[in-house]
């Protein structure tokens, strides 16, 4: 019988629920698969999982809200919406059972999403503090969503660099560029 395998991480900002270690010993047929959750359903997924013995990884991010001139630490999830399972079929099923699950997303190359949940464990252990974003490319147009910027548009010139923003004047065929937190940006649609 598969045991869920709990981290010990104690991360001041964040903490993930029922994390998988680095290197999970697999079983015959085990491989990973993202959950598209229905809304606000990823804790409670993570608890019905967890009495299942399931194993899965849900990162989470502790914010500060304000209620009623209080304020309250809440645990979100870094990527509302999805949680990653680390199982056999099976599994997903009995996942898709509980009525939580929209979709199940299956993963063509298990070995980046290996690595890109490794990676997002060790900075999580680690102590980052890391942000949820929009994935943007280059040539995205842009919008800031906050701060003394909000309302300025832009398009995104470096891949690599999404804080970049290029403002064009297109009228006179010229642009200047602009440094800003990535973060504070988000795609027009």
């Amino acid at each position: 019988m598969k045991g869920v395998v709990v981290s010990e991480m104690a991360v001041e900002t964040q903490q993930p629920r029922q994390a998988v270690q680095d290197a999970p010993e697999r079983l015959a047929g085990e491989k990973w698969h993202v959950l598209y959750v229905k809304s606000r359903q990823e804790k409670a997924l993570s608890d019905e999982l967890s009495a299942m013995r399931i194993r899965h990884y849900l990162p989470l991010l502790r914010k500060p809200r304000f209620y009623r001139r209080r304020k309250r630490h809440v645990e979100l999830p870094l990527f509302p919406g999805y949680m990653f399972l680390f199982g056999v079929l099976d599994d997903v099923y009995s996942a898709d059972r509980t009525k939580r699950v929209a979709r199940v997303i299956r993963v063509a190359d298990q070995q980046q999403m290996e690595l890109d949940l490794k990676n997002l464990r060790l900075a999580e252990s680690n102590g980052a503090v890391l942000r949820s974003h929009t994935y943007l490319r280059r040539g995205t147009k842009v919008e800031v969503q906050e701060g003394p910027l909000r309302g300025l548009q832009g398009i995104v010139e470096n891949a690599t660099r999404p804080s970049k923003l290029v403002l064009q004047v297109q009228m006179l065929a010229r642009a200047a560029s602009l440094e800003i937190d990535g973060a504070l940006v988000g795609p027009i649609l």
